[in-house]
């Protein structure tokens, strides 16, 4: 490495350093969170500017948009849906609160998501009127574009092309695509970045070419300029946008760039100005992902080329080196893998320059030649139905994700060091221990998934047990709806298990989304006519994880997990049960509730000796992360 870079490189170490020290971002002195009591939401007349048009939240029954208060920022959140868009000023009227937290790090939360938004409150607004109306020509634009590139190809189709333009942060996609394009290891295709940048160059580089000098750094920094505002000042677009004037300037001046010298700066100038961007997911990986087609895709390209036409080594090597980069993160953040992700970005690889250089043609159609757009989608539709074909024929192969869950921060840094030596040439001497820290990672890994676990989770009146048992998998939920099941999918994701055992849903309703649920387990079992899941004697069971139902009338419930018995009081008729006789055999690990104890129940627990009282009680706490109690 030249002087420079190392020097880049080292002022780099030490900012990474500094901002790892000062951690995600802290609110002000004067952020809204500060005028919440020690009780928590009070309600307040507050005026405050609309940073973002309000978007349908998970629900799909309200809306939530980001919003400038005095002092700070906060979340709005609406109910119905309000017609408003940015940058209006708004007089409201509201509960303002914290927002919840998520019970556990593997589900998300609106207070984790906000913070890493340097958002610390959310405003549940009861009221609202708009005071004033300011132009917004940018925001119109955008919103224009959008709603051309909709109506043209409608949800789906449209709303790829419009991803294409403005990044998928800004455009309302289907979740059944989002999740397509992520499982196929092609979320980057739709996240406004370096790729999309690089298309929107080429295309106005080749036809000034011939122009004049002013004319020439006019257009490229004229399409560097427009693609920052469309697609807004994301950390992944300043990044790419920064990385890409820098590398213009320097060939303009006749100077060669140093490729991975311009990355390092454009790094340590984004996290000088943006300390908190180094927390951001897109910007993690966009980094990662750049540093390796600059150090690890013209070497791998020539390795490949020994047992491939040239052509396929240099189309195999650029997603082969940007998701080698991106595996330490993915385990941290995902705990996944696109397992086809390589062969997917093959595949779509002719697609994609030719629908991001049309549906940019197409927006600009819409601003001025409206006429143009439905010549313009004819084809384009066509080839973005078929890129969704594409890329949902290759979600939908087996083991598409393959899911190793959440990896602690420790392992992946091992892991990291350890892919460093076969990422970069120079270091090849070190493989030997590179190939030693990769096998400690990851076989301590997975000796933690194949343990014996029992996690209790609870989110508001939601409540989850998740049992782990060598490899494999087991869930009981108190709600049978689709939210609970989203949330049982996630956890079960993030520890690793491709698929579930079996599923017990202690909800007297019946599912309100069964598919969800049959495609989580193996065997799901619930209420029916009432009746509830499993009968007084009756068991379900796998290798290791097992649960039986101890009493006729209530819903007591003996789990066990390996070794250990658990007894489940899910309500207090349970617990009555219990405490007239349907006990489980002796010894018990511990007795879960579902219900927060009243004092009468505490010291009946407290009183209880003999061979049946557990060594531990979880009952649901009011201030704990987790939303359980250990006593």
């Amino acid at each position: 490495m030249a002087p420079a870079p190392r020097l880049i490189a080292l002022g780099l170490a030490l900012l990474l350093g500094w901002c790892a020290l000062l951690g995600p971002a802290r609110p002000g002195e004067s952020d809204p969170v500060h005028r919440l009591g020690p009780q928590g939401g009070q309600v307040h007349r507050l005026r405050l500017q609309l940073l973002e048009d309000p978007r349908l939240d998970a629900s799909g029954a309200g809306c939530r948009a980001l919003a400038q208060l005095p002092g700070g920022r906060s979340e709005l959140l609406f109910r119905p849906c309000p017609a408003l868009q940015l940058g209006w000023l708004v007089q409201v009227d509201g509960l303002l609160q914290r927002p919840r937290p998520a019970p556990h790090p593997l589900l998300a939360g609106p207070a984790e998501r906000l913070q890493r938004q340097g958002v610390w409150t959310q405003l549940r607004v009861q009221r609202w009127r708009v005071l004033r109306r300011p132009a917004t020509p940018i925001a119109d634009l955008r919103r224009r574009m959008a709603a051309a590139l909709l109506q043209a190809g409608g949800p789906a189709a449209g709303g790829v092309l419009a991803a294409l333009v403005l990044g998928s942060a800004v455009v309302p996609l289907p979740l059944e695509v989002r999740e397509a394009f992520r499982a196929s290891g092609l979320s980057h295709a739709l996240a406004a970045s370096g790729f999309h940048l690089t298309v929107l160059l080429g295309a106005v580089m080749a036809v000034g070419r011939l122009a004049p000098r002013p004319l020439h750094w006019l257009l490229a920094f004229g399409a560097m300029g427009l693609f920052l505002l469309l697609a807004g000042p994301q950390p992944s677009v300043v990044r790419a946008v920064l990385m890409g004037a820098l590398a213009f300037g320097l060939q303009e001046a006749r100077r060669r760039p140093r490729p991975l010298g311009v990355l390092l700066l454009c790094v340590v100038l984004v996290l000088v100005l943006r300390p908190g961007w180094l927390w951001d997911v897109g910007f993690q990986l966009s980094v990662a992902a750049t540093a390796g087609l600059l150090l690890s895709a013209r070497p791998q390209e020539q390795a490949l080329a020994a047992w491939m036409p040239p052509w396929a080594a240099a189309a195999v090597a650029v997603p082969l080196a940007a998701s080698l980069w991106t595996v330490p993160l993915q385990l941290l953040h995902f705990g996944a893998l696109p397992l086809y992700a390589v062969p997917a970005n093959l595949v779509v690889a002719p697609l994609l320059t030719p629908l991001t250089l049309g549906a940019m043609a197409m927006a600009v159609s819409a601003v001025l030649l409206p006429p143009l757009v439905p010549l313009l989608a004819w084809p384009l539709v066509a080839l973005t139905r078929l890129l969704l074909g594409l890329v949902q024929l290759m979600a939908a192969l087996p083991l598409a994700q393959l899911q190793l869950g959440r990896c602690p921060p420790p392992l992946v840094l091992l892991l990291a060091l350890g892919l460093l030596p076969w990422l970069v040439p120079r270091w090849r001497g070190r493989r030997g221990w590179g190939s030693l820290l990769v096998g400690v990672a990851m076989g301590s890994h997975l000796l933690l998934l194949r343990g014996d676990h029992l996690l209790a989770l609870q989110e508001g009146p939601r409540q989850w047990l998740l049992a782990r048992h060598g490899g494999r998998g087991a869930l009981i939920s108190r709600r049978a709806d689709g939210l609970s099941c989203g949330r049982a999918r996630q956890l079960s994701q993030g520890h690793g298990l491709q698929r579930l055992d079996w599923v017990l849903l202690l909800d007297a309703v019946p599912p309100e989304q069964p598919a969800c649920w049959a495609g989580l387990a193996h065997t799901v079992l619930n209420s029916h006519n009432g009746e509830a899941p499993l009968q007084h004697g009756q068991r379900l069971r796998s290798p290791g994880l097992g649960v039986q139902a101890l009493a006729p009338d209530a819903q007591a419930l003996l789990l066990q997990v390996g070794g250990q018995r658990w007894g489940l009081l899910p309500d207090p008729q349970a617990w009555r049960a219990w405490r007239d006789g349907a006990r489980a055999p002796s010894p018990l690990a511990g007795l879960w509730l579902g219900f927060s104890p009243d004092a009468s129940t505490r010291r009946a627990l407290q009183r209880r000796h003999g061979s049946w009282t557990p060594a531990r009680l979880w009952w649901p706490a009011a201030g704990s992360r987790s939303g359980w109690r250990q006593s």
